[in-house]
C-alpha cells in the first residue's frame, strides 16, 4: 500500500500498479490493461494483450471509458454557465422543447398515463445531480417496461439511434418523479450532450475538441477512433461462462470511425494520459497552466455531495449505494470512511479513476465489462494509494460496508447485466446468498449504460 505521494513518478508506484495488472492478466480477468497512479509526472503502465492472441498492451491504447465521460461533460456545462450561456437553475425548455410540459407518475409503479403535472421545470442542475425525473428504472413497472420497448432502456450496447430520436422516444414517456424529488442514475447525461450540442451549435464531439480536449490536451479522446489510429483500439469482452467473450473485435466496433448518426447522447475514448490530464485539472483546483477551466465555487460543487437526503431513497438505485456515498456533478464523492473525500466514477467496460484531496490522482482502462469477477482488480486498484492520516482497511475489509439484506426488487438480466458491470460487486462473506455492495467505482449506470 502506497502511503504518500509527493509528486513526480513515486518509487514503487509504476511497480506495483504493474504487478496489480499483470497478476489479473494471469489469473484470466483481463487480457491486458493501461493505469497510471500519481500527480504530475505520473508513469502510465501496461500489461498483458490489447486482444487474445494479439498484440501487446500499449500505454497509448484508445479505451472505451464509457460513464467516465460523464464528469468531462459536466466540466463543459459549467464553462457554458460561467460563459454567460444558462444558469444552473434555469429552465432548459429553450433548447430542448421536447422537455416543455413534463407529465409525472403519481407513484412509481403507476400506469403511464396515470400522471400528473410537473411541479417545476428540469434544469442543468438536475441533469448534473442526476435529480431529473429520467433514469434507470429499478423496479418493474409500466415506465420500465415501456422504456424497454422503445430503444431508451439503459444497457451494455452503445447507442442504437440519433441523438435527437433517442430524445424524442425518451420524451414520449413520464417522468419517475417531479424534478429535484428523487434520484435515477444515467439518462440525465445523455440529455446533457444534447443540450451542449443544441446551446452552442455543434456536435458534442466538436463541442468538446475544442473547450475542452485542446486547451488540456486531450489530443486522443474523442467520440470515435479514426481509422488512422484504430490499431490502438483494443478488443472489448465479458466473462461468460467458459471465460472472456469478445464483444468487439480490436480495431473495430461502434467506436472504429465516425457513426452513421449523432452522438451528442453518447460517450467518449481516451488514453490514460490524456485522462490523467483531466483528473489532474479537477486535482490542482479547476486550472490549466495556471488558468481556470472551471471557477472554485463550481468545482466546489461539482466534487461534494449536491444530492438532497430525501432523494436518496431505497429504490433510486441498487441497495446499499448511498451507504458512505454521494453524487456532485457527473461523478461520486465519497462521505466516508478511510477514503472520505476521494471523487470519481467507474465506466461500464472495465475502466475507474479517483482523484484525493492532496491531488493524487489514479487511472485505470481495462477492456473487460464491469461484473463480479472484475470488482476485485477494481478494488484493489482504489486501495493501492492509502491517503495520508487515514486508518487502513484491513487485507479483504471492503472500503464501503455491504449491504446487509439482498435486494427487496427483481432485476432483469439486461439490468443484471448493467448492475454488476458498473458499480456493483458481490460479498459471500460466508452466506449462501450474495450481498451487492458499493466500492465507489461503479458506473452505476449500467454496463454500457455508461
Amino acid at each position: 500500500m502506497i502511503r504518500s505521494v509527493r509528486g513526480g513518478t513515486i518509487a514503487g508506484v509504476s511497480t506495483g500498479l504493474r504487478e496489480l495488472l499483470v497478476r489479473h492478466v494471469d489469473i484470466g480477468t483481463i487480457p491486458g490493461g493501461v493505469a497510471l497512479l500519481g500527480r504530475e509526472d505520473a508513469e502510465v503502465v501496461s500489461a498483458g494483450v490489447a486482444s487474445v492472441g494479439g498484440r501487446p498492451m500499449g500505454q497509448d491504447a484508445i479505451m472505451r471509458i464509457q460513464s467516465m465521460t460523464k464528469a468531462i461533460t459536466s466540466v463543459a456545462a459549467l464553462r457554458l454557465v460561467e460563459a454567460g450561456r444558462l444558469e444552473l437553475d434555469q429552465s432548459l425548455v429553450d433548447w430542448l422543447p421536447e422537455l416543455a410540459e413534463r407529465q409525472v407518475l403519481r407513484y412509481p409503479t403507476a400506469e403511464l398515463d396515470d400522471t400528473v403535472p410537473a411541479r417545476r421545470a428540469i434544469t442543468l442542475r438536475h441533469l448534473l445531480t442526476n435529480t431529473s425525473g429520467y433514469g434507470m428504472v429499478i423496479q418493474d413497472s409500466p415506465l420500465r417496461q415501456a422504456m424497454a420497448a422503445n430503444g431508451t432502456e439503459a444497457g451494455p450496447e452503445p447507442p442504437a439511434m440519433g441523438a435527437d430520436e433517442w430524445l424524442r422516444r425518451l420524451a414520449e414517456l413520464p417522468l419517475a418523479f417531479h424534478p429535484g424529488e428523487g434520484w435515477r442514475y444515467h439518462h440525465s447525461f445523455g440529455v446533457l450532450g444534447i443540450l451542449i450540442s443544441r446551446m452552442t451549435g455543434r456536435t458534442l464531439g466538436k463541442h468538446l475538441a475544442e473547450d475542452i480536449f485542446e486547451p488540456l490536451e486531450m489530443t486522443d479522446t474523442t467520440l470515435w477512433v479514426a481509422e488512422g489510429d484504430l490499431d490502438r483500439l483494443p478488443a472489448a469482452y465479458r466473462h461468460g461462462g467458459e471465460g472472456l467473450v469478445e464483444t468487439e473485435p480490436a480495431g473495430g466496433g461502434f467506436y472504429a470511425g465516425p457513426p452513421s448518426f449523432d452522438v451528442s447522447h453518447g460517450e467518449l475514448v481516451s488514453t490514460a494520459r490524456d485522462y490523467h490530464r483531466f483528473a489532474r485539472m479537477l486535482a490542482e483546483g479547476g486550472r490549466v497552466n495556471g488558468q481556470p477551466m472551471i471557477s472554485p465555487d463550481h468545482l466546489r460543487q461539482m466534487t461534494s455531495d449536491q444530492v438532497p437526503a430525501a432523494c436518496k431513497t431505497a429504490d433510486s438505485f441498487f441497495p446499499g449505494f448511498w451507504d458512505g456515498m454521494g453524487w456532485g456533478f457527473g461523478l461520486a464523492v465519497k462521505t466516508a470512511g478511510p477514503q472520505r473525500g476521494r471523487t470519481g466514477w467507474s465506466g461500464g467496460q472495465g475502466t475507474d479513476f479517483f482523484a484525493d484531496p492532496d491531488g493524487t490522482v489514479g487511472v485505470l482502462l481495462t477492456q473487460v465489462e464491469m461484473g463480479e469477477k472484475m470488482w476485485p482488480l477494481i478494488e484493489q486498484f482504489q486501495a493501492l494509494y492509502q491517503p495520508p492520516d487515514r486508518p487502513a482497511a484491513s487485507p479483504g475489509q471492503h472500503l464501503l460496508p455491504a449491504c446487509g439484506q439482498p435486494p427487496l426488487v427483481e432485476f432483469t438480466p439486461q439490468q443484471q447485466r448493467c448492475l454488476l458491470s458498473q458499480c456493483l460487486s458481490y460479498n459471500q462473506d460466508e452466506v449462501d446468498t450474495p450481498r451487492m455492495m458499493m466500492t465507489f467505482t461503479a458506473d452505476p449506470a449500467a454496463r454500457g449504460l455508461a
